[in-house]
C-alpha cells in the first residue's frame, strides 16, 4: 500500500513540476516595430528552443520532399520539358493559380530562380489570357496538359503573383521578356484596377466603392462580395512603394483591409468565414461560404505577417490570442477543421495539416503562452503524404518560413 502511495506521488510530482515548467515559459514578444522598418525578422521557432540546425533541416527536408520527392506520394512540383513546372492539386488533379502562386513565393524565398522561373513560364504559357472577356488576367485552373477548366480569375493568385514578381525582380533583377519581373508585376496591378474600364463582363478585383479585393472579377453577383483570406495589406503596403501608379490607392487599400478583418471575425472566436460580404457579415453564397473553413484558415497566417512586417495595427495581437485560445479550449492535437464562426461544429472533417500549420504561423503575432503549444503542435506534426499533399504542404512551407523568419520583404537595392 505505501510502495502504491510513493508510485502515486511520484507521478504527481512529475505532473505538477511539468504543468508548472509549461506555465513558466515566457509569453511570445510580439516586435513592436515591424519587420519593413527594423530589417529584423523574429525566428519563433529559434525562440521555442529548437536550434538553427535543426529548423534549416526542417525547411530543407520540406522543400526536398514537396519539390522533388516521390513522384507518386510527395512532391507536388512537377517540371514539363526544360523550362517550364506546374504545381498540381493532388486531390482535384488540377493546376490553380492559387498553388502556382504559392509556390513561386516559396521558390523567391528561398532564393530557387530555376524553378521560380519554370513555374512562371507554365503560368503565362498556358493560365494567361491574352484576349477573350479576361484578357489580361489568368484563369484560376488548368488541365496538367495546359488546357484552361474555367477562364474566370481568383484573385488571390494574381495578388500574390505580383508579389512574387517583385521581390523576384529585387532579388534576382530583371530580365528579358516575361523574365522582366518588374514591368510583368506592373503590367498584372494595372488590370487588377483598372480592368472595368474596357467594359465587358470582366471588372477590376478591387470594389471601386469600398476598395476591397473582389471574390471573381465578373459581372454580378460573383464580384459582390469578398474573401477575408484574399486580403493582404502587407502586400499593399509595399505596392503603394513600389509600383509605378495607383500608390495612394494601395496605401489606403491597406487600411482598409485592416479595418475590415476587424468587422469579419467573430469578437469571441475570432473566426472568420470563407466569404464575407464588404460589411464584414458572413457571405450566405455557397455552404461553403459563412463557414470557417479552407480558405479561412490562411487568414490567421495573414494577418501575423501583416503584424510582422509592419506592426500597424495592435488589434492582430487580440485577435491572434482570441483566435488560438478557441482551439486551445478545444485541445490541441483534437479540433476539428470546420465551424460557423460562432465556433459550432459545422460538419467536421478530417483533420488537416493545413490548419495546424496556420494556428502556428499566427504565432508571429501572439502574446499568450498558449502559442507555445500550437507551435510543439506543428513541429511535431509530418508532412502530409498522399491524396491531400498539395493543399497541406503549401501552407506547411508558408508556415515554416514565416515561424523562421524566412518570409521576407525582399526592397529594391
Amino acid at each position: 500500500m505505501l510502495g502504491r502511495f510513493l508510485i502515486f506521488f511520484l507521478i504527481t510530482a512529475l505532473m505538477v513540476n511539468s504543468v508548472a515548467s509549461a506555465q513558466g515559459r515566457q509569453p511570445p514578444q510580439p516586435s513592436k516595430q515591424g519587420a519593413f522598418a527594423t530589417g529584423k525578422y523574429r525566428n519563433v521557432l529559434a525562440e521555442y528552443g529548437l536550434t538553427q540546425e535543426e529548423i534549416q533541416k526542417r525547411i530543407d527536408a520540406t522543400w526536398q520532399q514537396l519539390f522533388y520527392g516521390n513522384d507518386s506520394t510527395e512532391r507536388i512540383y512537377y517540371p514539363v520539358g526544360d523550362d517550364m513546372a506546374y504545381i498540381i492539386d493532388v486531390n482535384n488533379n488540377d493546376i490553380r493559380s492559387e498553388g502556382m502562386s504559392y509556390g513561386m513565393m516559396i521558390a523567391v524565398q528561398l532564393d530557387k530562380q530555376e524553378e521560380f522561373n519554370r513555374l512562371w513560364k507554365w503560368v503565362k504559357t498556358y493560365m494567361y489570357q491574352h484576349s477573350g472577356v479576361y484578357e489580361g488576367y489568368f484563369a484560376w485552373h488548368n488541365r496538367p496538359d495546359g488546357t484552361a477548366i474555367d477562364r474566370n480569375p481568383a484573385s488571390d493568385g494574381e495578388t500574390w503573383f505580383v508579389m512574387t514578381l517583385f521581390f523576384a525582380a529585387n532579388r534576382w533583377g530583371n530580365g528579358e521578356g516575361i523574365f522582366n519581373y518588374q514591368a510583368e508585376a506592373n503590367s498584372i496591378l494595372h488590370t487588377m484596377l483598372h480592368r472595368s474600364e474596357r467594359g465587358g463582363s470582366a471588372t477590376s478585383m478591387f470594389d471601386p466603392e469600398h476598395k476591397m479585393v473582389v471574390f471573381v472579377p465578373t459581372r454580378g453577383d460573383v464580384s459582390e462580395f469578398t474573401d477575408p483570406s484574399y486580403h493582404t495589406p502587407h502586400f499593399y503596403e509595399l505596392w503603394a512603394r513600389w509600383a509605378d501608379q495607383d500608390k495612394d490607392f494601395w496605401a489606403e487599400a491597406a487600411k482598409i483591409s485592416r479595418d475590415f478583418w476587424h468587422t469579419t471575425a467573430h469578437p469571441e472566436t475570432g473566426l472568420m468565414p470563407d466569404y464575407a460580404d464588404f460589411d464584414g457579415k458572413p457571405r450566405e453564397f455557397t455552404d461553403y461560404g459563412p463557414v470557417f473553413y479552407a480558405d479561412a484558415w490562411r487568414c490567421a497566417m495573414l494577418i501575423a505577417l501583416d503584424y510582422e512586417w509592419f506592426a500597424a495595427d495592435p488589434w492582430q495581437i487580440e485577435q491572434t490570442d482570441r483566435l488560438q485560445a478557441f482551439f486551445h479550449k478545444l485541445g490541441i492535437g483534437r479540433y476539428n477543421t470546420r465551424f460557423q464562426i460562432d465556433g459550432t461544429p459545422s460538419n467536421p472533417q478530417h483533420r488537416s495539416t493545413a490548419l495546424v500549420a496556420a494556428n502556428a504561423a499566427a504565432s508571429l503575432a501572439a502574446s499568450d503562452v498558449q502559442a507555445w503549444d500550437f507551435i510543439k503542435e506543428f513541429w511535431n506534426t509530418s508532412l502530409t503524404t498522399g491524396q491531400y499533399r498539395y493543399y497541406d504542404g503549401l501552407l506547411y512551407m508558408w508556415a515554416l518560413l514565416q515561424l523562421s523568419g524566412n518570409f521576407r520583404i525582399y526592397a529594391p537595392q
